[in-house]
């Protein structure tokens, strides 16, 4: 049985889409899935299942939250593999000094097309640094997420494309409950 990481966009943020983590972890049992174990409050599910269609799994999630809970949020589902690799393609895995809470990677839904790469690239984000890599954008903030003018609205327009984000710290620690429940 494949063990997935699920990360879930816009719960529990500024006091809407309110989900306990307790009953998220009753919903994934519901629905199938095994071992559901959660990682802080903002919608992060280690789990285990059979289905091997990741999009498909990701709509059926989608549903049931919405179903259950009455509103409907973004579902991005990885494998313990592709966080991996997240992970090693980190741009800002080989400087000094660079603080992991204020790393955030954005794990997009789709890969984006060249072009809307190209556009996003063109944006002005100083003092942020800003890479996009396969179906992960990686923002450096070194004054912290809260002071930024980024607009992450604006670059998921222009990529076309949802995502959700997460610091280094979060996605690291998704990969260990993922690696230990493989383990298992």
């Amino acid at each position: 049985m494949a063990v997935l990481v699920s990360m879930l966009r816009g719960v529990n943020v500024g006091g809407h889409n309110k989900i306990s983590m307790a009953e998220l972890r009753v919903l994934y049992e519901f629905i199938g899935l095994q071992d559901p174990q959660t990682f802080v409050q903002s919608g992060n599910v280690v789990f285990r299942t059979k289905e091997r269609n990741l999009s498909a799994l990701a709509r059926r999630i989608e549903d049931a939250i919405e179903q259950r809970f009455g509103f409907r949020c973004d579902v991005i589902v990885r494998t313990p593999a592709e966080l991996r690799d997240v992970i090693a393609r980190n741009p800002f895995g080989k400087r000094r000094n660079i603080n992991p809470g204020k790393l955030l990677v954005t794990f997009l839904a789709t890969d984006p097309s060249a072009d809307a790469r190209d556009q996003v690239r063109k944006m002005k984000t100083n003092p942020e640094e800003l890479h996009i890599d396969g179906r992960e954008v990686f923002i450096y903030f070194p004054d912290g997420m809260g002071r930024s003018r980024l607009s992450w609205p604006t670059i998921g327009r222009k990529l076309g494309t949802t995502g959700t984000g997460r610091n280094l710290n979060s996605v690291a620690k998704l990969l260990e409950m993922a690696e230990k429940l493989e383990s298992k």
